[in-house]
């Protein structure tokens, strides 16, 4: 930064000053001290350097900009800012309204410089309309008469609680998972809508009040709480930013995460009350409370690419704050000074590692920012698509149209691009024209994936011939077996007794009949009883011997996880496995909007990979496409069920029944000795099509996209 600069005079006479009432602080990041200066009347925060601390504190009224700048260049000459350093921090400070001039009517400057301000505020909310903001009252007098009871939970005390709850709170859940993950199915069913906003809103209102206690704890105002409409749905907030002045990161870190965890507590007494109480209206929303704060805070207040606490938690862990800005900055600089080629731009960060990390954050925040609104916006159109649509403009205004138009001012005006202009705007057209030439022209690998299990070409099924307790298993799972061999053994204690009544019956009966033909008498009753027990016990022998179960056919014995069942008495018709030839196949399901490629005659390469062996490849011999829409899946682990991708009917209990038509696909698997095949393993088949450009196969994919899911 050069010390001398051509426009000092506008400034140098001036005399300017700190208005009364900014409040100022000192503050440690990652070593370095710097002074905060805090305005409670914008309650807005400024960080300045000692440096240049040093000439703001000799502004006073009454003395000029220039000998201020002269002490401090004798005070501290080494560090002192260049008088287009000063000039640039007085333009930042007189545009924040923390200066105060001897100009006659500054007063109205101040206004008019507000009411900019206000207008550039108003803007930007109308920028991120998903997240709109709107203040109601001053909730500070309350929390500072009921602070009592909560100085006790934020402390030793609180934390014990906390601990303890959750804890409980987890093995509740770890206990009961499938059926928490079960419920999850009608958590957007149309009667549950009511409980679950009135659930979120709960939520919402003991989280912000957690912030606001926080943060008046350690001593921090709160003056604003209201309304969010977050994604057009109204939810409470409160502005804890006076948080930002603490000298403690670990105070300023506690009121940011202070929301999370009363969330989290409020969440293990939901999942508890869940866990012990029957279906009914206390269910539901304590089921909805877990729910929201789960979903919540993964995706918003926890994750530290979105402005939220996350973002605030990262910021003090790292001892970098304001790592939007500053990663905005840095790439920003990058641009200017490589690609446009402006030798005289200044890096607004001086350290290595705090590059990597701005730069990675940079990169990292904007890619998730798309994909979380993108996601948002058809989440919104699948049920309001007018309100998706709408939500749709304002991103494509927010994220292309005004970023394009900030491009050209830019391009065109920016006195840093003075003496690079031509070339600014050369490169800029040239990489604009060489994306779209590679996204249009370039054409790139295309395929498209479909998930499927394994089938023997040839398999029966065994199951349980009569009901007993699980005694043995004479074969292995994976042992070859004969048609006819046994496999399992069952027990059943009471069937012996009975076998042995009817014996008994039986032996009673043919001396009966022994004895009426000895005296002369009619035999016929006695030979129909006979006949009956000797039925009778004909069948319960049968019984017996489907005690002891045999394969059907000659193959592979196949029966997973059998030994878990070992001693449990097992019912009439349970599974127990399979019996299965060295052949294979991949039944594969082709959802509706991929299936137009199955007919197009593009495909020229098939292959299959099961999950745990992906570093090997299963070659395609023949597959075949069944020419008919299906709604039964080839097995039930490749509906969400049983922790598949397709999606299955809520009503049908055996997780087949698929919610939307679909395309059989059968393709013979060619023996692999670096891949073991197992039937019923789960895994992916991968079509290979024609070299296609990029931006043609996006099109395609969102013209399938908007027709599933809205019919245009």
């Amino acid at each position: 930064m050069k010390t001398f600069d051509e426009s000092w005079y506008r400034v140098a006479n001036q005399q300017l000053a700190l208005r009364p009432g900014v409040d100022i602080r000192r503050q440690r990041f990652r070593g370095e001290l710097w002074y905060v200066l805090h305005d409670p009347f914008a309650n807005q925060f400024f960080r300045l350097r000692p440096a240049a601390y040093e000439f703001i504190a000799r502004l006073r009224p009454g003395r000029t900009v220039q000998a201020a700048w002269e002490d401090t260049m004798t005070a501290v000459p080494d560090d002192a800012p260049g008088q287009e350093e000063a000039i640039r921090l007085l333009a930042q400070l007189y545009h924040g309204n923390l200066l105060r001039s001897n100009v006659a009517g500054d007063t109205g400057k101040l206004f008019e410089r507000y009411r900019k301000r206000r207008s550039r505020e108003v803007r930007g909310k109308l920028a991120s309309i998903m997240f709109f903001r709107l203040p109601l009252f001053d909730p500070d007098d309350f929390l500072r008469r009921t602070l009592a009871p909560a100085k006790l939970l934020i402390g030793p005390l609180g934390a014990l609680l906390w601990i303890a709850m959750v804890g409980y709170g987890l093995k509740v859940a770890a206990d009961q998972f499938d059926e928490l993950r079960m419920q999850t199915e009608g958590v957007l069913a149309p009667s549950n809508l009511p409980w679950l906003y009135l659930s979120l809103i709960v939520i919402k209102a003991i989280h912000e009040f957690g912030h606001a206690y926080a943060c008046r704890r350690f001593g921090g105002e709160v003056h604003t709480m209201g309304i969010m409409f977050l994604i057009f749905t109204p939810v409470p907030f409160v502005d804890a930013t006076a948080s930002w002045n603490f000298r403690s990161r670990w105070q300023r870190i506690l009121v940011a995460a202070a929301g999370m965890i009363v969330e989290v507590f409020v969440a293990a007494i939901a999942i508890v009350v869940w866990a012990n109480t029957g279906g009914g209206v206390v269910h539901s929303v304590a089921y909805n409370m877990v729910f929201i704060a789960s979903v919540t805070t993964l995706l918003f207040n926890a994750n530290p690419l979105l402005r939220f606490d996350g973002y605030y938690i990262l910021c003090d862990l790292l001892d970098m704050p304001n790592l939007h800005t500053r990663s905005a900055r840095l790439a920003r600089y990058w641009v200017e000074r490589h690609a446009f080629g402006c030798r005289k731009a200044k890096c607004p960060e001086d350290k290595r590692g705090e590059k990597a990390i701005l730069g990675s954050f940079f990169v990292a925040s904007n890619i998730y920012k798309v994909l979380v609104f993108t996601g948002i916006i058809l989440f919104v159109a699948d049920r309001f698509l007018i309100l998706g649509i709408v939500m749709l403009a304002v991103c494509a205004v927010s994220w292309v149209i005004r970023p394009l138009v900030r491009l050209v001012q830019y391009l065109s005006t920016s006195p840093v691009l003075a003496r690079t202009r031509p070339r600014a705007v050369a490169v800029t057209l040239g990489f604009a024209a060489g994306l779209f030439a590679l996204l249009w022209a370039v054409p790139f690998p295309h395929h498209f994936r479909a998930p499927g299990v394994v089938q023997s070409v040839d398999h029966r099924e065994v199951f349980t011939e009569g009901a007993g307790f699980l005694r043995e298993i004479r074969r292995p799972s994976g042992s070859w077996v004969a048609a006819g061999d046994p496999v399992i053994r069952l027990e059943d204690p009471e069937l012996g007794w009975r076998i042995q009544a009817a014996e008994a019956q039986l032996s009673r009966a043919m001396a009966e009949r022994q004895k009426a033909r000895a005296e002369g008498a009619a035999i016929q009753p006695h030979e129909r009883r006979v006949a009956a027990f000797r039925q009778s016990l004909d069948h319960l022998r049968e019984v017996e011997q489907a005690l002891v179960v045999r394969a059907p056919v000659a193959g592979r014995w196949i029966c997973p996880r059998l030994e878990e069942s070992l001693g449990l008495r097992l019912e009439r018709g349970v599974p127990l496995g399979h019996v299965v030839q060295d052949e294979f196949r991949f039944s594969a399901a082709v959802p509706q909007q991929q299936a137009a490629e199955l007919f197009t005659g593009r495909i020229h390469g098939v292959e299959v990979k099961i999950p745990g062996q992906a570093e090997h490849t299963l070659a395609v011999d023949r597959s075949v496409v069944i020419p008919a829409q299906q709604e039964v899946l080839p097995s039930a682990s490749l509906g969400w069920r049983s922790g598949g991708d397709l999606a299955t009917a809520a009503e049908d209990q055996t997780g087949r029944q698929a919610a939307e038509p679909f395309f059989e696909v059968r393709a013979d698997l060619r023996r692999s000795d670096e891949v073991a095949l197992v039937h019923g393993a789960s895994g992916e088949i991968r079509f290979k099509l024609d070299r296609e450009p990029l931006l043609r196969q996006w099109l395609r994919q969102l013209r399938q996209l908007i027709q599933k899911r809205y019919q245009i």
